[in-house]
């Protein structure tokens, strides 16, 4: 069986958040490791991958490889029920048809249980392949957030383009043009503000708003984002959650025609 009890219900409530407009069903797949979840959006131009480790979970424990198979709406009502600071603990049988939510409150004796009907998901599950990236980004996720959004206003595509000089965010819409330059910056007092950008060579590629825009839901998750960029390879957005568990989005550049 399964049982993991997360100290915060806000965190699968914020992943979920995050990606509930991407990808409607998915299979949350569980064993020793902790709970992974991989989905592309319907267009496959995007895939999430959300990873949290069984270290993120106190106590822990999964007998036997298990696939939840949940419909991410149904989920996100279910886990409205729940403060941002009560306890979730999550359960299924061996073979589960569905999947149990406990919400415990640290303020009152408030216990609130929910069972999801699960569904029976055929998702075949990609490989990533590691990629060495020519360019990784790490800023505040807030700043991210901003820059997607402001463009998204203006364009629906940016191109993203990194250099010695820095990493700027450009668009060209019908009622004008934008761009966001940052360069490397290092706040001592606040390190949550720092601009880390590595590069082994310069990299220009296009990316739909729309999806940055999507991901930068999951801004409330991290106080700093990575962006990874390599020539002709999908764009990588990647947040950290407690300890080495992730969320991370992938998005295929534009090509020529496609803007």
């Amino acid at each position: 069986m399964l049982e993991a009890r997360l100290e915060q219900a806000n965190v699968l409530k914020r992943v979920v958040d995050a990606i509930k407009d991407l990808v409607q069903d998915c299979n949350f797949d569980c064993n020793d490791t902790g709970i992974a979840l991989q989905a592309m959006d319907n267009s496959h131009v995007a895939l999430v991958s959300m990873m949290l480790k069984a270290e993120a979970f106190s106590p822990f424990r999964c007998d036997r490889n298990i696939s939840l198979g949940v419909n991410l709406t149904s989920l996100t009502k279910v886990l409205r029920a729940a403060q941002n600071e009560d306890i979730l603990t999550l359960k299924a049988e061996d073979g589960p048809d569905v999947l149990n939510l406990v919400f415990e409150s640290s303020e009152n004796d408030r216990i609130s249980e929910y069972d999801l009907k699960l569904m029976d998901i055929d998702q075949e599950h990609l490989g990533i392949p590691d990629t060495e990236y020519a360019s990784t980004i790490a800023m505040p996720a807030s700043e991210f957030r901003r820059i997607c959004t402001d463009l998204a206003a203006m364009s629906e595509s940016v191109s993203i383009e990194a250099s010695k000089d820095g990493v700027k965010f450009a668009c060209n819409g019908d009622i004008g043009n934008g761009s966001v330059t940052l360069r490397s910056h290092t706040n001592v007092e606040k390190p949550e503000l720092n601009v880390d950008i590595e590069l082994t060579e310069p990299v220009s590629l296009t990316f739909s708003l729309k999806y940055l825009v999507n991901f930068c839901k999951a801004a409330a998750l991290s106080t700093q984002v990575k962006i990874c960029l390599s020539n002709e390879v999908p764009l990588l957005v990647e947040y950290t959650l407690a300890g080495s568990s992730y969320l991370r989005f992938y998005l295929a550049p534009k090509i020529g025609d496609d803007e």
